[in-house]
């Protein structure tokens, strides 16, 4: 069965569409050097020709005569800032005329969104940010709101960054499922495939074509070729018992003497979920909000708890994160919180390797 095809010149009809359908479109521009989500108005606003060129500790763009608007890996956001906000309000506190406290939720007024350009892994991720942030008893009702109202584009990655080892966990590089539309992006146009009733309706307003055998086989192989260029991987996709058998491994205090506990790695992670709350007090002190906002296992903070800090030195804090990413989550969540984007090794200052420091200390496993 032949499939859909997208020309380019047509591409600016889906931002229409889906504008008239009344979502705010969100996607990839150029910003300061990197590639970042912004408000998408018109196609002319996507990197067209932008490549990136990552490695540990370093992110570079540069441009090129290519005319694809996805010719990158990824940058240094995924879905998570659009869903589990980096700073919100919960609630606010009010003090009644008798002097009573009110409570008042401050659920926010949700946009429909739709994001153009989500790439496997990050939809890999968004499952995981879903498993934790809807489950009930515990729903939380922030990030639903917005969950309920995104609709997803997702693009198959066509080139790697020497960083990415998506095939190695599974994630990628061609966004299996998670998406309402999902576009493999050729020189001329975009094949096109719904995922979703919702991804039906919009795909059936855009002015497609039948695609080529030629054109299905030439995107087919540009994603094969995607997974061969990554050069990196975890040694086994559960490292779980090989981690907590090495929690006294030297490594852990090679790894702490280099890294700076920033928190960058958590912060590009698009699993990473850690946060503080805190009430802040209007001036006049007749109320206060209660306000979230983005934490991170590597601050002294994070493990304070009664005067003391649990973790109090950074060979702990990475012990911590290593551990509970690539081990515990499989008791939680069913699989590794890892899905191979590697950001945190491009955006780490010092370039420290996840795949590099797991091997060091699980050595090779056959554990999956």
């Amino acid at each position: 069965m032949p499939g859909n095809y997208l020309p380019r010149a047509s591409f600016q009809a889906l931002l229409e569409t889906l504008q008239q359908t009344g979502y705010r479109c969100v996607g990839p521009q150029l910003r300061d050097d990197a590639i970042v989500y912004d408000t998408l108005r018109h196609v002319g606003d996507l990197p067209r020709g932008i490549r990136d060129l990552q490695a540990p500790g370093q992110y570079r763009v540069e441009k090129s005569d290519c005319p694809r608007f996805f010719a990158w890996a990824n940058g240094p956001q995924a879905l998570k800032p659009l869903l589990f906000a980096p700073q919100e309000f919960l609630w606010k506190t009010e003090r009644a005329a008798d002097g009573r406290l009110r409570f008042v939720a401050a659920v926010p007024d949700a946009v429909p969104t739709a994001v153009i350009g989500v790439r496997a892994c990050d939809l890999a991720a968004l499952r995981l940010q879903d498993a934790h942030f809807l489950k009930d008893p515990s729903r939380d009702a922030h990030y639903a709101a917005r969950r309920e109202r995104l609709f997803l584009v997702a693009v198959h990655c066509t080139r790697s960054a020497p960083t990415c080892f998506c095939a190695s966990t599974g994630d990628g590089p061609r966004a299996e499922a998670g998406f309402d539309l999902s576009l493999s992006e050729l020189d001329d146009g975009f094949l096109v495939e719904a995922g979703s009733d919702t991804g039906r309706g919009v795909m059936a307003r855009l002015p497609l074509e039948a695609a080529s055998a030629g054109q299905t086989q030439t995107a087919d192989a540009e994603i094969a070729q995607a997974a061969k260029q990554q050069t990196r991987k975890l040694p086994s996709r559960n490292l779980q018992a090989a981690l907590f058998a090495n929690l006294d491994h030297p490594r852990w205090v090679d790894v702490a003497e280099r890294c700076l506990s920033c928190a960058n790695c958590t912060s590009v992670c698009p699993t990473c979920f850690c946060h503080s709350e805190a009430d802040q007090p209007t001036l006049d002190g007749a109320g206060s909000v209660h306000a979230r906002q983005w934490d991170s296992c590597f601050t002294q903070g994070h493990s304070y708890i009664h005067g003391v800090t649990i973790r109090a030195d950074t060979r702990l804090r990475y012990r911590q994160w290593l551990t509970h990413k690539l081990g515990s989550w499989h008791e939680q969540y069913g699989r590794s919180g890892c899905v191979g984007c590697g950001r945190c090794i491009t955006w780490c200052p010092v370039g420290i390797d996840i795949t590099e420091e797991a091997t060091a200390i699980c050595g090779d496993t056959t554990h999956v």
